[in-house]
């Protein structure tokens, strides 16, 4: 007699997600532990080669769709193919958007149209446009950063959009209730994503790390899937919690 065993039904079974930015960092580590547990994730990027990346690593209960967050053509597509997919959403994980480095006497027209046009007005018209398809219950995840509460140098654009973000978090928790839909925020601070390395040179990339692991009251950086599982819990487990803001920063911000 052959016996059959049967693979546990994951935490998330049954469950549909839109992640925005999913093909790297916080997106694709919250892709990874949502997948695992069943859930049937959307992930969108704008660099093709990373999405197949990402399609590929997650396996058939992941959809990779090549979208700008910033561009509200796009936006209006993602949604079509959403409906398409899914029909209803119970998780969206606006994560998308972009880092900005530079001195404020440095900081150009065009860099602080970008950084606010990427970080702040695609997260606002993302959750507008996917809004009609979130179900009832479902849990909207922001992503902020410490940089809105601290006095960071050289990243005052970037954190006047993670402001905004903050902002967003609570208005959009407020006109979201009668949908009976949260909305909240997960804080990053420093993360060892990767990101780095691709934008210094190697040495000073982890010259730069131990440096931000040394000034942090933990003593070191953070992991994408300590985000996923913050971003996990506000999306899904959270549910008395709505316009809040959690920190995952290893207290740096609140220390």
């Amino acid at each position: 007699m052959t016996t059959t065993t049967l693979k546990p039904a994951g935490k998330y079974e049954g469950k549909h997600v839109v992640i925005t930015g999913g093909s790297s960092g916080f997106g694709l580590a919250t892709a990874r532990l949502l997948v695992d547990e069943g859930a049937r994730v959307l992930l969108t990027g704008r660099n093709q080669a990373t999405l197949d990346a990402a399609r590929e690593q997650l396996g058939t209960n992941a959809v990779a769709v090549r979208s700008d967050a910033s561009s509200l053509t796009d936006i209006d597509a993602l949604t079509d193919r959403v409906r398409t997919e899914f029909g209803t959403v119970d998780a969206l994980f606006a994560n998308a958007g972009v880092n900005g480095f530079a001195p404020f006497e440095e900081t150009t027209e065009e860099l602080f149209d970008d950084i606010l046009r990427i970080n702040a007005k695609g997260p606002y018209f993302t959750v507008q446009k996917l809004a009609p398809l979130l179900a009832e219950g479902s849990g909207v995840v922001l992503t902020t950063s410490v940089a809105n509460v601290l006095g960071l140098p050289a990243l005052s654009a970037y954190a006047a959009s993670k402001a905004a973000l903050r902002s967003m978090t609570r208005s959009l928790a407020r006109e979201l209730l009668p949908r009976k839909v949260r909305v909240n925020a997960v804080s990053p601070g420093p993360i060892d994503s990767g990101i780095l390395e691709k934008s210094m040179p190697r040495e000073a990339a982890e010259q730069t790390k131990a440096q931000m692991a040394a000034d942090n009251p933990m003593l070191r950086m953070g992991s994408p899937d300590e985000i996923a599982k913050a971003v996990a819990f506000l999306a899904f487990e959270a549910t008395f919690t709505t316009g809040t803001e959690l920190a995952v920063d290893g207290g740096g911000s609140q220390l």
